[in-house]
């Protein structure tokens, strides 16, 4: 039969795609799915797929379902397209397909046949109106749709064929060159720009007209179809407004709830609801409001709980959504007399010096009234009701009715003839014919005036002498003047200070409160080189100023001398720490910086290094120069800290020391390394899958971010056909088998680490990975020799062969020699003759 063994190769269309596993095209029968795209004009017949069998009994194929007349196998098994596609008509037809066999039975199938239909963009969109109308409210909310256009496309709506993208191409009229009006893009809903929501005024301009489009294709393609319709606007006018601020009285006694004001929606059929304006709101709202737009208070308001209330008036359509902002209401609670005053303290106190005159200002009351300022409900007056004690007489005081001050109505107060004053003030509003009244407690003392200068014990403390090291905060005299005026208070304290000989405040004096004394301390450390001397004047004065009239005098004055001593003082360096930073391979001599002191004395100084443990610097003696003595390395210490000290050459040797830290900055000088040992690596023989190794490196060079290495296996071709490496990450790698055909023997793996970055440095490093026979507990059986053990055994056996052998020529050439010896003394002993024989035989 044809069909089983046809070798036949077609190419057909691209726009052909099989849906499966085997995407050529012919195979054997199975059920399949093929794409193909509408709209191509067929000639002739078109081959889709050829199908093979390898029954022996298939004799030939049958085609069934929705065929349609259009599509057909042929008896060599392929099966051909005889009519054009169309989409819309009929997305997927689904066809059946089985062999049969000489008798017209079924012997394999059927199969499933599924030809998809793809859309092409052969439809354009089409507005379902060619004009629209539609009204918005002046001050509709910006963004809120009021109207929609709507358009269909026939195309595949899953595919960007059917994706429709409204646009406004133009408005009429365009008064303000700005668009009044936009549209959702995918929806086609109309709504309101900001522009418009801001403008639109219908008695300005109360139609629009708007020429809109839409696109298939989502509007991003040329070839996109398209169609137009107009839109026609009519804007009325907007009866949502915000009422005129409510005023509302406090503490109402109608009942309640009061209807207080409305709002009205353009159109009926709505919800109304009122909204908290006000941020971090703790209370309920005391308002309400209805169906029909009246705004209703439901309790008695307290203007001194809360003046006003601003809040908002919404309205929603039937599903909850807003149909415009909402408008703004204003509730503003007035002011009745219902808050006495309060005094702002339970007693107040006042302080008036004897001897003041008539008129002086002692103090004012301070009272406040709950009730709303600038209405007579808050506008206080004060009057005196009673004076206690009433000497020298009644009505010393006076007071402003409306300010509170306090005044003395008689001169010459006397704290002998009454140190205290306890006056009764009634404090009342001003709202007759309801005024309210309180009574505040007022206490006035009688204070001594400053008539009185402190005086000095001594005016002359004579000489101190100190070394010049004597510590900061040393008390070095105690001095002491006293004051005649009332004890404990601002006229009678005593505050030293020192008024001539210290510029540099290097003393201070702190005084004891209690009893006036004075304590002279160092402030500053002394130095004989700068000040050996100084002539201190102390002055004694009070807080409270003087009394007019009296001024301080020379007995408020005192006087004494310091005489600073010197002290032999070591060298004293110009810093407190030295730091420099520099990177480790600096060439051996760099200078790195220098260390400067000097001796307070004069003396001169000789430098020199403390705890340089390494030997990694040296300093000259004379200049303090600090140098590099030797290669430096970041990874042996990144910080180096050494002492540097200064010695007088003086007799008195005296010396001082600083640190000095030298900072590393790291240059790459070290290639990667494996960070541990895998010397006992191993895997158990016979290998039952391709197993690995997780190996770590590491590079001793400083990286912020971590270490970026690459792994890679040597050039060993013997290591490449066994192994693989692949990287995890910077520093982990996972050396793989490529197969488990190991044998019982050491394999030594050859890995290349390298840097990444400029200037990278590698490493050549071999793991020996052994495959042994394992015992029970996951160990090897036996130690495999490894190569450098074998190579030392070889090395031994040709080092001890070669030494026997020597040894053999040794003792060969030494028998020789012992046997030459005895043949020559057995010939001496042969021919030894007289010396008479001896001669004769030479003759």
């Amino acid at each position: 039969m044809m069909f089983k063994r046809c070798g036949l190769i077609l190419l057909f269309s691209i726009w052909i795609t099989v849906s499966g596993e085997d995407e050529a095209t012919k195979g054997p029968l199975k059920d399949m799915e093929f794409h193909i795209q509408e709209g191509k004009r067929i000639v002739s017949p078109l081959p889709i797929y050829q199908f093979v069998s390898d029954n022996p009994n298939a004799v030939d194929l049958r085609l069934s379902g929705e065929v349609d007349s259009i599509f057909e196998i042929a008896s060599n098994g392929w099966l051909k397209l005889t009519g054009t596609l169309d989409r819309e008509e009929k997305a997927m037809y689904a066809l059946k397909l089985e062999t049969i066999n000489a008798q017209g039975k079924t012997v394999e199938g059927p199969y499933s046949i599924n030809i998809i239909v793809d859309d092409i963009n052969d439809n354009g969109p089409r507005f379902n109106q060619t004009e629209y109308f539609g009204t918005v409210r002046q001050g509709y909310r910006p963004g809120k749709p009021f109207l929609q256009v709507y358009a269909t496309d026939l195309d595949d709506p899953s595919t960007p064929n059917a994706k429709l993208y409204y646009s406004i191409m133009r408005q009429m009229p365009d008064p303000y060159n700005k668009p009044l009006f936009s549209i959702d893009n995918k929806m086609g809903a109309i709504s309101l720009t900001l522009e418009g929501y801001r403008k639109l005024d219908p008695a300005l301009q109360a139609k629009f007209e708007l020429l809109v489009t839409v696109k298939d294709l989502e509007g991003m393609s040329e070839n996109a179809f398209s169609d137009n319709a107009k839109v026609h606007i009519t804007v009325t006018d907007n009866i949502w407004q915000s009422p005129d601020p409510i005023d509302v009285k406090e503490n109402s006694t109608d009942p309640h709830p009061v209807n207080i004001t409305k709002v009205t929606w353009n159109d009926p059929g709505v919800k109304y609801e009122l909204m908290e304006k006000e941020k971090k709101v703790t209370f309920q709202l005391p308002f309400s409001i209805d169906q029909d737009g009246n705004i209703y208070v439901t309790k008695p308001l307290d203007r001194e709980e809360k003046d006003q209330y601003l809040f908002f008036a919404a309205v929603k359509d039937m599903f909850g959504n807003m149909l415009a902002s909402p408008v703004h209401i204003q509730v503003n609670v007035l002011d009745i007399n219902d808050n006495p005053p309060i005094c702002e303290k339970a007693l107040t106190i006042f302080e008036v010096q004897e001897n003041e005159g008539l008129g002086s200002n002692i103090g004012t009351l301070k009272a406040r009234d709950m009730d709303q300022e600038n209405d007579g409900n808050s506008l206080l007056k004060f009057r005196i009701l009673d004076q206690n004690p009433k000497i020298p007489q009644n009505n010393i005081f006076r007071v402003d009715e409306y300010t509170g001050i306090f005044q003395l109505s008689t001169a010459g107060l006397q704290k002998k003839d009454a140190h205290q004053y306890n006056l009764t003030v009634e404090v009342s509003d001003d709202g007759s014919p309801t005024a309210l009244q309180t009574i505040c407690d007022l206490q006035i003392h009688v204070i001594d005036i400053n008539n009185e200068i402190p005086i000095f014990e001594k005016s002359d403390y004579g000489n101190i002498t100190l070394a010049e090291d004597t510590l900061v905060g040393t008390v070095i005299l105690e001095i002491q003047a006293t004051d005649a005026d009332e004890p404990f208070t601002g006229s009678s304290a005593i505050v030293y200070k020192v008024k001539e000989g210290d510029q540099q405040e290097d003393f201070l004096i702190k005084t004891n409160t209690t009893t006036n004394r004075g304590y002279v301390e160092i402030n500053k450390p002394l130095d004989f080189e700068t000040s050996p001397v100084y002539n201190l004047v102390i002055q004694a004065t009070n807080p409270e100023p003087l009394a007019q009239g009296v001024e301080y005098t020379s007995k408020s004055i005192t006087h004494f001398n310091i005489i600073v001593t010197n002290v032999n003082e070591g060298p004293i360096f110009n810093k407190s720490i030295y730091q420099v930073q520099v990177d480790e391979d600096i060439p051996v001599g760099t200078k790195l910086m220098t260390a400067a002191a000097h001796d307070p004395e004069g003396d001169d100084i000789r430098f020199g290094l403390k705890y340089d443990n390494l030997n990694w610097l040296k300093i000259d003696p004379k200049t303090g120069d600090i140098f590099s003595a030797a290669p430096l390395d970041r990874e042996t210490q990144s910080t180096y800290e050494v002492q540097v000290f200064a010695t007088e050459t003086s007799p008195s040797s005296l010396s001082s020391s600083v640190l000095f830290q030298l900072h590393l900055k790291d240059v790459n000088d070290n290639a990667p390394r494996l960070a541990k040992d895998y010397s006992g690596t191993f895997f158990c023989h016979p290998i039952a899958k391709q197993d690995s190794l997780i190996i770590e490196a590491t590079d001793d060079d400083y990286s912020r971010y971590g270490h970026k290495l690459i792994f890679e296996l040597g050039e060993d071709e013997n290591v490449k056909r066994d192994w693989e490496i692949s990287s995890i990450n910077g520093t982990y790698a996972n050396l793989s088998m490529k197969h488990t055909n190991f044998e019982i023997q050491q394999y030594p793996v050859s890995i290349k680490i390298k840097e990444r970055g400029t200037s990278p440095l590698e490493a050549n490093v071999t793991i020996l990975v052994n495959i042994c026979t394992c015992t029970k507990s996951h160990t090897c059986f036996h130690e495999i020799p490894d190569y450098e053990t074998q190579n030392i055994i070889v090395a031994l056996g040709i080092l001890f062969g070669t030494l026997a052998f020597i040894g053999v020529i040794v003792a060969v050439v030494f028998i020789r020699i012992n046997y030459k010896k005895k043949e020559e003394k057995k010939v001496d002993a042969a021919f030894a003759k007289t010396p008479t024989e001896t001669s004769q035989l030479r003759i």
